[in-house]
């Protein structure tokens, strides 16, 4: 008699489908409070941190929900002023936001270094500069957060790490969104995700 063993080694990520059989469902743990009803989006965190790029301070977003990492315009000038100098031509290529189309102007190879107290940690990153980019910082894409291996944890202290060494955490500025929320009056609340 030949008996099939079917080993499921539960550390690795599980894939579902929507026929999946739904018999073996637990509600996901709290780690913070949950807002009152209608106020969720008042919980949500930053992702911005600071690095250092040409030897001056800067602030980098780890977007994971952005598929190309970029920088607007007039960020860019402000940290690296003689970009256009450097850009690496970009045509045929279209990109958008969730709102509207990106208008490529370029791409940039930068150093970012990401201080910590005891250790620093490069990484090489090429900027799609785009025209119409409002943000004061760079937007950090899922490519390079897959690249660099990048993992940022949601857990009770809010920090990311960089490849294998889990030693090293790196924490987040700010660690809180700006939001003002206006109670009781027709307009939309007033919100700063910086």
């Amino acid at each position: 008699m030949i008996y099939e063993v079917l080993v499921v080694n539960s550390n690795l990520p599980q894939v579902g489908t929507s026929d999946t059989n739904l018999t073996n469902v637990q509600d996901a743990k709290l780690y913070r409070t949950k807002p009152e009803k209608g106020m969720g989006y008042t919980a949500g965190k930053s992702s911005i941190s600071i690095v250092m790029v040409n030897n001056q301070e800067a602030k980098v977003r780890s977007d994971t929900g952005a598929y190309c990492t970029c920088v607007g315009k007039s960020y860019s000038k402000e940290i690296v002023p003689d970009w256009q100098e450097e850009a690496i031509s970009i045509q045929g290529v279209k990109f958008s936001s969730a709102i509207e189309s990106m208008k490529p102007l370029g791409i940039i190879d930068l150093k970012l270094i990401f201080p910590l107290s005891s250790q620093f940690v490069r990484i090489k990153v090429e900027f799609v500069v785009m025209d119409n980019c409002t943000s004061n910082h760079f937007m950090l894409g899922n490519e390079y957060l897959s690249i660099y291996a990048i993992d940022i944890s949601n857990q009770k202290d809010r920090y990311f790490t960089i490849g294998d060494n889990k030693r090293y955490k790196f924490g987040f500025l700010n660690n809180k969104r700006q939001i003002t929320v206006v109670k009781n009056e027709e307009k939309s609340p007033e919100m700063d995700f910086s």
